[in-house]
């Protein structure tokens, strides 16, 4: 297309973009306005007025981009139109642009879609399928499409791509759409920074290609809050933009938020005022953990004369949950606590073929007694005999509190699993209104693995007695969780203990 509009002009242009806003975006309130205003500040488009004063609110500058920028990171409350505003500019560059002097013949661009799963994906891919689909102009555009993709005649393909920093290589991408960021739940060797960093040199060789994130924010870490932290309020190539659902869909109604705060602040500052959370932080540091990690270790085999412990988390077989069980032990000569083995049974299994196998492993390493929680109860320590099963009068949270001093100590040393490796590092701690602490995997993930092995360290290193654990606050208060009592205490400078 020649003479292309704006995109604030293909968005009021009825053979365009127009009926996919004519009644929310465009009724008596100008609720459309808001985003306009942002489309106009990524685009370097003119703002002025009260514009001006929205995008001062929403970015901390002063000043507006002169040119359009590289990155755009929207820190925006739910419901506040995001993911279909990523799917507009998607659909914006996929069309109304012209990547052809940059990709070689047969060299498609890509617009990649990337979320925590692929129906998450999907809602970004639906509104921009309808916002081509949709116009007259834009259709015939339109090559071939399946679920998960659309190529256009134009040369670009637009794609839901795996969210994993190995798969998502090797495409030459125009634009890179990454929904909800703050909230990917992945299994495996996945965290946001390592995809925002494999994407990036993808669109290294086009000019104006454009990463586009938008996601509610959470807690203060991940990639989100890195270029929150980074960018917000910094004149650049990379915009961040932050603001309330009700500033950016006033058709949500004020009373509503209200009450959802008044029932949660904490969650629901997140979920619709765009502040990230201060009352969940990561428990541990990954890059601790993964230098605890002996590379290529992925079982000790039995040594004669060694004291082993093991402890098992059991699940029913047929829930979200696994079954697992590790093995460590205590380095008689240096006091270095080892994790010998793991294992895990992933559902559907059966609890008591799970059980047979385990007790095998157990005898291997000449175990006779096996830790565990009580779920199951006698069941679960019945077929564990002859093995004696014993239940731990640990939480889990005392577990990963009491393990903690012992790992930033650097008195551990992990097996090269990396299910471990992601369970035991996205552990959320989080304080509660009664300033107590607890530990626990975020929503929609799991701990399964991290728990057995947390489990064996410390029955490695006191096998015989519960541990009593407390925590030192920053302001010297010591809560001493196995009798409730609490006293004062004045930790030395700028160091906060767990032990």
């Amino acid at each position: 297309m020649k003479n292309n509009p704006t995109i604030v002009e293909a968005v009021a242009d009825k053979q365009l973009f127009a009926s996919h806003f004519k009644d929310r975006w465009f009724g008596p309130k100008d609720t459309w306005r808001p985003w306009r205003t942002f489309l106009s500040a990524a685009f370097a488009l003119p703002i002025d007025g009260a514009d001006l004063a929205l995008f001062k609110q929403c970015t901390g500058l002063d000043v507006p981009p002169a040119e359009r920028v590289k990155e755009c990171w929207l820190v925006c409350g739910r419901r506040s139109g995001k993911s279909r505003m990523l799917a507009l500019i998607a659909a914006y560059l996929a069309t109304m642009v012209d990547w052809s002097n940059y990709l070689s013949e047969g060299e498609p661009g890509v617009v990649q879609i990337v979320a925590g799963d692929r129906a998450q994906a999907q809602v970004i891919f639906r509104f921009l399928s309808s916002f081509l689909k949709g116009s007259k102009v834009l259709k015939p555009l339109i090559g071939r499409q399946t679920v998960e993709s659309i190529e256009l005649k134009n040369g670009i393909s637009i794609e839901i791509a795996t969210a994993s920093f190995k798969t998502i290589r090797g495409r030459t991408v125009v634009a890179a759409l990454l929904d909800e960021l703050a909230f990917w739940s992945i299994d495996g060797a996945n965290p946001d920074s390592e995809i925002v960093a494999a994407i990036r040199p993808s669109m290294l060789t086009i000019p104006n290609s454009m990463l586009l994130v938008a996601s509610s924010p959470y807690a203060q870490r991940g990639a989100l809050w890195d270029a929150y932290r980074r960018y917000f309020g910094k004149p650049g190539k990379v915009l961040v933009w932050q603001s309330a659902t009700t500033t950016m869909n006033p058709t949500i109604a004020q009373s509503e938020v209200d009450a959802a705060l008044e029932e949660d602040p904490e969650k629901n500052k997140a979920e619709y005022l765009a502040q990230f959370r201060t009352d969940i932080e990561s428990f541990i540091d990954r890059a601790l953990v993964e230098s605890l990690v002996v590379p290529g270790r992925i079982e000790l085999a039995p040594v004669p004369g060694i004291k082993y412990h093991s402890f098992v988390d059991p699940a029913s077989g047929s829930g979200k949950d696994s079954m697992t069980l590790s093995i460590a032990h205590k380095d008689p000569s240096n006091g270095l606590l080892l994790v010998d083995a793991i294992r895990e049974a992933k559902p559907p299994f059966s609890p008591r073929d799970v059980v047979g196998e385990f007790s095998l492993l157990l005898d291997n390493y000449g175990i006779t007694r096996v830790v565990g929680d009580s779920w199951g109860k006698d069941f679960v320590r019945q077929s564990f005999e002859p093995i004696s099963y014993q239940f731990s009068d640990w939480t889990t949270a005392e577990i990963y509190l009491e393990i903690l001093g012992r790992v930033n100590s650097r008195r551990v040393q992990f097996l090269d699993n990396q299910r471990f490796v992601t369970q035991f590092c996205n552990l959320e701690r989080r304080t509660g209104r009664s300033g107590r602490d607890s530990v626990t995997h975020p929503n929609g993930e799991h701990d399964d693995v991290a728990n057995a092995v947390a489990g064996a360290l410390l029955l490695a290193d006191a096998p015989d007695a519960r541990i009593k654990w407390c925590a030192v606050s920053a302001d010297g208060v010591i809560y001493d969780g196995a009798t409730n009592h609490q006293t004062t205490y004045q930790p030395p400078p700028n160091i906060l203990e767990t032990y």
